[in-house]
């Protein structure tokens, strides 16, 4: 099946590394595992940061008049060359999908939807009309596929038929990281000799985009944590980089000694780069769920966590890691400093960490959850089509 791809949030082109852009990416490819082909639908960035009125009524008409421009250019084309299915990635208040729920309406397409959010509260405020396109393309939608299980109250709230909402946990591919934690000893000692330190000195690691807001607030509750620890040994690597890097530079100045900053990594290096860690810790201020944290977890990292958002459904609380209340800095510190003392207990979390990525966030995993829901709906529309 031909399925048009559409990410109104951050095109999976965008040439800036995130999150988003990797599941975007990875998503194209569970589709395409899966047998089927994938057409980006287009390259439309609807996000608003400001929540600027005016801004997203001119990004709504800019889409209104793509969407038709889309529809007009596929009706053209020869019937088993145009997409069968409308599939949209990430929307919410700042980022809705003014094509996908048009396009399928000209043509009479299903429109599939992962990782939508919905907060009534955004309703009346500056996001009010991305708010009401987001409400829209979800009522809209045939299928909702949550990542994220915080999500999912606010989303049954709007669906006549909450079962059109599915879950679907989060993935990577696994394989690089997986492949990298056989060699844990070989890159353990490529990192302690590039770092000139004691190949035993416990390294923790974070991995995460340097962002004003949420970003920043989870590496300041990191540096008032690990201030709390500093009675153990160890030594923090910091892969990241972004606009907020002097302030989170600041934030760690008391703590120089025990930093190594190590800007942008280039995918293919993090897996080598988990593999030589000890302990993922991430306070996950804000987090949706986090990427880095699967990524950590394959490589056989035991995680420290705030407990936020749906980070709970990606890490297993006293099996694959810790998991803390959110903002807690001094649970922060106990969580961290009971792994650095108990190797045994980091080793077990690191094997179940990486079986658990296997099993449930890999992805095959993730291709084969697809292949089956996708099949669903195209046998619900067929049936609606016959009825009409």
């Amino acid at each position: 099946m031909r399925i048009a791809f559409y990410a109104p949030m951050k095109p999976p082109c965008d040439p800036v590394p995130s999150g988003d852009r990797t599941l975007a990416r990875l998503l194209i490819a569970a589709l395409a595992a899966a047998g089927h082909t994938v057409e980006l639908a287009s390259g439309f960035r609807t996000f608003d940061r400001a929540g600027d009125p005016v801004r997203q009524r001119r990004i709504a008409s800019i889409g209104e008049r793509l969407a038709e421009r889309l529809s007009r250019r596929w009706w053209q084309r020869p019937p088993r060359e145009r997409p069968k299915l409308w599939f949209t990635y990430h929307l919410y208040h700042k980022a809705p999908d003014h094509l996908g729920p048009l396009v399928c309406e000209r043509l009479n397409l299903p429109y599939v939807v992962a990782e939508a959010s919905f907060a009534r509260k955004q309703a009346h405020g500056g996001w009010a009309v991305g708010h009401a396109a987001a409400a829209a393309a979800i009522c809209r939608a045939n299928l909702l596929l949550g990542l994220n299980p915080a999500d999912d109250e606010g989303i049954r709230a709007l669906l006549p038929e909450p079962e059109r909402l599915k879950a679907f946990p989060p993935f990577i591919d696994a394989q690089p990281y997986a492949r990298a934690a056989f060699d844990r000893v070989e890159h353990r000692g490529a990192m302690a000799a590039r770092l000139g330190v004691d190949p035993t000195e416990p390294l923790l690691l974070t991995v995460a985009m340097m962002r004003w807001g949420d970003k920043l607030a989870s590496f300041r509750l990191l540096a008032e944590a690990l201030a709390l620890a500093t009675d153990r040994p160890w030594r923090l690597l910091i892969c990241g980089d972004g606009p907020a890097r002097p302030a989170v530079e600041a934030t760690f100045a008391p703590l120089a000694n025990r930093i190594v900053w190590l800007g942008a990594v280039e995918g293919a290096d993090l897996p080598a780069l988990y593999a030589a860690g000890d302990v993922y810790v991430w306070p996950a201020v804000g987090e949706a769920w986090g990427m880095a944290l699967l990524e950590a977890q394959a490589a056989g990292l035991p995680v420290v966590a705030g407990a936020c958002g749906g980070v709970a459904a990606v890490v297993d609380d006293g099996g694959t890691g810790v998991l803390v209340p959110v903002g807690d800095a001094g649970a922060v510190a106990t969580a961290v400093c009971t792994l650095l003392d108990d190797v045994d207990r980091r080793t077990r979390m690191g094997w179940a960490g990486r079986a658990h990525i296997a099993g449930r966030h890999d992805l095959p995993a993730a291709s084969r959850r697809l292949k089956a829901a996708l099949r669903s709906v195209q046998a619900t529309a067929a049936t609606a089509r016959r009825k009409v």
